[in-house]
């Protein structure tokens, strides 16, 4: 049960002592009566009110439509009655807390009908009574009005928020569970391979112990070089992990192209600075393996690179001329691993093998840009 002050209605423009006012006012008013009978049945309406409002207020399901239904007929009586019409400030309050949108349209008008026709007949029952008092009158049936449409506004808007801040949670441990593949599949990418040419390498080179000594001397002098070459790349990918900048995976590239002797043609239209963090480690990685696999199995002489940003979109395409044009492709695990990446961000990968060469086409929305400011 929550504690008794709750029931007080909050961000309205009234303090808390001002509602305690409004609750001690009713005795104001009934006490003005010389009829005893009329004193004793004021106070006990008004003691039921507060009794009902304070049940139905920890109260939930359709008994919270029947406590509502009491006090609006005891604002009735001592609206008509003894002029106090005030208890209609405390049921607008209640009426927008009501979650279901019907609920609260009728309760809302019922509320609004019913306290403007009970002071229609205060007036015709004692003029003078409701009469000294117009402007609050007014006042009060202005807030009966706004009250609970800007408090049931309040309320859908902390639900939205609420369900939004629960989203970014989930949001934010998928892109941990992400990264925590992404790491995977580097390791795979890189280590994988290099571990694995380093074990075929080390048992030829045992095997070539007792008959060819300069051979094997040369393959552990491979392995060397490969360890060598598996060690930069665990480091490469240790200090590139909190940011994989595009401008620098396309640097890295050009010297992976001049090593391997492939011509290159890159060109580079947009601000890159601009492109969100997460796009821009997705692109980076699908950049590096898309150029991997162009190194290592296309056999090609000449590389495209272009990077185009639009109004809507980051568009990388990469095409190289290597052997196979034209022929059947397979996807591998490289492939396998950038469609992860682009379905984390709603990205797009499309593959053209023709006799032109092997064309690989990536997308990433450009609405992106407003969930990277807010990570950032």
């Amino acid at each position: 049960m929550r504690d008794w002050y709750h029931i007080f209605p909050k961000n309205t423009g009234l303090s808390l002592y001002i509602w305690i006012i409004l609750c001690i006012l009713p005795f104001y008013f009934i006490f003005r009566s010389n009829l005893l009978t009329e004193i004793v049945f004021g106070s006990v309406m008004t003691l039921l009110f507060f009794t009902v409002y304070w049940l139905t207020f920890n109260t939930k399901g359709p008994l919270v439509y029947i406590g509502l239904s009491i006090e609006i007929l005891i604002n009735i009586i001592m609206t008509i009655l003894y002029g106090y019409v005030y208890f209609a400030l405390f049921i607008a309050f209640f009426v927008g807390n009501i979650k279901s949108k019907a609920g609260f349209v009728s309760m809302y008008v019922i509320h609004l009908v019913m306290t403007a026709g009970a002071i229609v007949t205060g007036f015709f029952y004692n003029y003078s009574l409701l009469f000294s008092h117009l402007p609050f009158l007014i006042m009060t049936v202005l807030a009966v009005t706004l009250l609970p449409i800007n408090q049931y506004n309040r309320l859908k808007q902390e639900e939205l928020e609420s369900q939004l801040e629960d989203a970014n949670l989930k949001i934010a441990e998928l892109a941990i569970v992400e990264e925590r593949h992404r790491i995977a599949r580097d390791l795979h990418d890189t280590l994988g391979q290099r571990l694995s040419m380093i074990r075929l390498k080390s048992e030829l080179a045992q095997k070539l112990m007792t008959r060819d000594k300069e051979a094997a001397k040369e393959e552990l002098n491979d392995i060397r070089i490969a360890s060598r070459q598996a060690l930069k790349e665990v480091r490469e990918m240790i200090s590139n992990m909190e940011n994989v900048t595009l401008l620098e995976e396309i640097a890295h590239v050009k010297e992976l192209m001049d090593a391997a002797q492939i011509s290159y043609d890159i060109n580079i239209d947009g601000d890159l600075g601009d492109i969100p963090t997460l796009a821009e480690n997705v692109l980076s990685m699908c950049l590096k393996e898309a150029v991997t696999n162009v190194v290592k199995h296309s056999r090609a002489h000449f590389c495209a690179i272009e990077v185009i940003e639009t109004n809507k979109d980051i568009f990388l395409k990469v095409m190289d001329n290597g052997d196979g044009r034209g022929g059947t492709f397979e996807t591998g695990h490289g492939i396998s691993g950038m469609r992860e990446r682009l379905e984390f961000i709603n990205g797009d990968l499309q593959i053209i093998n023709s006799m032109d060469g092997f064309e690989i086409n990536i997308t990433v929305p450009k609405v992106l840009k407003q969930i990277g400011e807010g990570q950032a």
